[in-house]
């Protein structure tokens, strides 16, 4: 198994903790909304064994990562990643994202082409704006205060498919970091990162998740093109995804990498 290292990147006056795994292509891996870094590592490490170098940035607020919080948009959000690449040798990279993070992601691949190889979509949202139950229940998720089960509820609703172990989310929530993170997406015109630029895109969908139901599996294909956008299912995951299917997640991810040739 790959030991991990960490680094910590300074850009102006923010600071970027980095965990990283392995040596070969780079891959950069963004966690979802108020969440850090760890909820990749364990894909960080197939990856790594598969011969890849995959840094896992802490968000700002999070995992010894610090910056403003507030009045800041997806913009800054990318080039706190686009400091990472830099610092890490500056060649082309892909960048994944989960959920929120694909929102940074494609940020990447609007305002730094250079530095993007390709964008990984990791359960990203198909359907905007989300159904008024959907929000409520990704609010409640994180709301300490509230009876675990409840929270147990709420996570099953959105983030996890039937049968598979809600409680491993429990924890790992940040609220100052979720409603920052939020904030930023709300003022960033959509126009402006949504096609995540001209990079290639591999859209790696739930079949279980809510925010993306069948029926809009092929929305991103079909609004960008064929040409730059590949699809990978994975069954029996929801929202969650990343502690669901590990393995099939790393799998689809290796497959993209080597249909790019790296």
């Amino acid at each position: 198994m790959p030991t991990a290292s960490t680094f910590s990147v300074k850009h102006n006056a923010i600071h970027i903790a980095v965990h990283a795994f392995g040596k070969g292509p780079r891959i950069v891996m963004m966690p979802s909304l108020g969440r850090g870094a760890a909820d990749f590592f364990d894909i960080a490490e197939r990856l790594a064994d598969a011969g890849y170098r995959v840094l896992c940035p802490e968000p700002r607020g999070l995992g010894g990562s610090s910056g403003p919080l507030h009045g800041i948009t997806l913009h800054d959000f990318a080039k706190d990643i686009a400091a990472v690449i830099q610092h890490d040798g500056g060649e082309p990279s892909v960048v994944a994202g989960h959920a929120f993070g694909n929102f940074v992601a494609r940020t990447m691949g609007a305002d730094h082409p250079k530095l993007t190889r390709a964008v990984i979509l990791l359960a990203a949202t198909h359907t905007w704006p989300l159904a008024p139950e959907l929000r409520e229940s990704i609010n409640k998720c994180h709301q300490m205060d509230l009876p675990e089960a409840v929270r147990l509820k709420h996570l099953q609703h959105v983030f996890f498919a039937p049968g598979n172990d809600a409680s491993v989310w429990l924890d790992g929530w940040n609220d100052e970091v979720m409603h920052a993170e939020r904030d930023a997406t709300e003022a960033t015109p959509k126009p402006e990162w949504w096609t995540a630029g001209k990079a290639p895109v591999l859209d790696v969908l739930s079949l279980q998740d809510p925010l993306s139901p069948p029926e809009s599996i092929y929305t991103y294909r079909d609004q960008w093109g064929a040409d730059r956008v590949t699809i990978a299912k994975i069954d029996n995951a929801a929202h969650a995804l990343l502690p669901e299917q590990p393995a099939a997640v790393a799998a689809a991810i290796i497959k993209y990498m080597k249909q790019l040739g790296t």
